[in-house]
């Protein structure tokens, strides 16, 4: 039997009142000044997750008791060693991997020096997350009738790690390629080891919006600690994959842009009859793809770090991919802030966009 941990954390406070119902009494501040001072605990003991090759494995979702406002505004030390004790705990409860979930694989290094303060194989989950990703684009591109062959794709971020390994993945298939972010230099010198690798020639800008007006899809991967994309940036049935933490989209493009079919990345199968004993909104036997990372790395017995810090590379998502076909795992449909997006949604989306192209500009 296979071990392993994943770090989870409250995004906000009312994640916590949801586990805690006495908390529901207590002002917000005066809860997240008790929980930063809290230990890491054991959320749930994870079972059935079995590959088809008969590797079985079990794990434990241990909870890191901070925010993700106080990931991002207290003092990283602080933060760094909630999530080390976090790891710890992990291990004490026999994990020999643990993955780093939401804010705790942003901050600091990403997970770097969580890595080395723990005896623990580390995974930030990204490489799997960056593979579903894009996965996600393929799968939301059919179901809204799009050619990837045709459509233009817009990268924002492009010059980050997991901006570049994005793009260098998408130049294989898509019609137009179009690379934003602040640095001209690194767009072009990104530009030309994809057209080395490729047959695609991309176009590279540092204006974001004007880049996503011309999309038919959109990647957000830029490191802005606030949301940029703009509800008035997109066209109609545009498909808009937001990979960044922070996110990159705001939840008012969400709410004011029905037409527009917005995913933070893949939902996938988790093979075996999986009980997670928690439930984070999503159908039966399946997670996020970080922790679907961390369960394909335990099936495949690779105690060893895997994907750390913030320089990701195109072999590493090749590899993952790889290694999750091979165990049973696969996206089995889309999520947008933090919920599974339905068929009926996806319908909706397209027949808005259908009607907002119909109507004159003038109107």
């Amino acid at each position: 039997m296979e071990r392993f941990g994943f770090i989870l954390h409250p995004l906000e406070v009312q994640d916590i009142t949801r586990k805690f119902s006495l908390a529901e009494r207590l002002p917000n501040h005066w809860l997240e000044t008790m929980f930063r001072h809290s230990p890491p605990i054991k959320v749930s003991h994870i079972t059935g997750v079995r590959s088809p090759q008969g590797t079985e494995a079990e794990g434990w979702f241990v909870g890191c008791l901070l925010t993700s406002r106080q990931m991002l505004e207290l003092p990283l030390p602080i933060v760094l060693d909630k999530i080390i004790k976090a790891a710890r705990k992990a291990k004490e409860l026999g994990a020999s991997i643990v993955g780093l979930g939401a804010f705790t694989a942003v901050v600091g290094d990403a997970g770097l020096t969580v890595a080395q303060n723990v005896d623990i194989a580390v995974t930030t989950g990204n490489s799997y997350t960056v593979a579903t990703a894009l996965q996600g684009i393929r799968y939301a591109a059919d179901t809204m009738e799009m050619s990837l062959e045709n459509a233009s794709v817009a990268v924002l971020g492009a010059t980050g790690s997991i901006g570049s390994a994005c793009a260098r993945i998408l130049a294989r298939d898509v019609g137009n390629l179009v690379l934003a972010a602040r640095s001209l230099d690194k767009l072009e010198k990104l530009a030309a080891k994809i057209r080395t690798e490729t047959r695609s020639d991309p176009v590279v800008t540092t204006d974001l919006a004007e880049a996503c007006r011309q999309a038919d899809i959109v990647v957000a991967v830029t490191s802005a600690t606030n949301a940029i994309v703009e509800p008035e940036w997109l066209r109609p049935g545009a498909i808009v994959c937001d990979v960044a933490r922070p996110r990159n989209v705001s939840r008012r493009v969400a709410e004011t842009r029905k037409d527009v079919l917005i995913f933070e990345g893949g939902v996938v199968q988790v093979p075996g009859n999986v009980d997670f004993g928690l439930d984070f909104g999503f159908p039966a036997r399946t997670s996020y793809a970080c922790m679907a990372e961390t369960m394909i790395l335990a099936l495949e017995g690779r105690y060893e770090n895997f994907t750390l810090g913030r320089d990701l590379s195109v072999e590493q998502v090749d590899e993952i991919n790889r290694l999750a076909a091979k165990n049973g795992f696969h996206v089995a449909g889309l999520r947008s802030f933090e919920r599974a997006i339905s068929e009926e949604w996806i319908a909706e989306v397209k027949e808005n966009a259908r009607k907002a192209r119909r109507v004159p500009a003038s109107s």
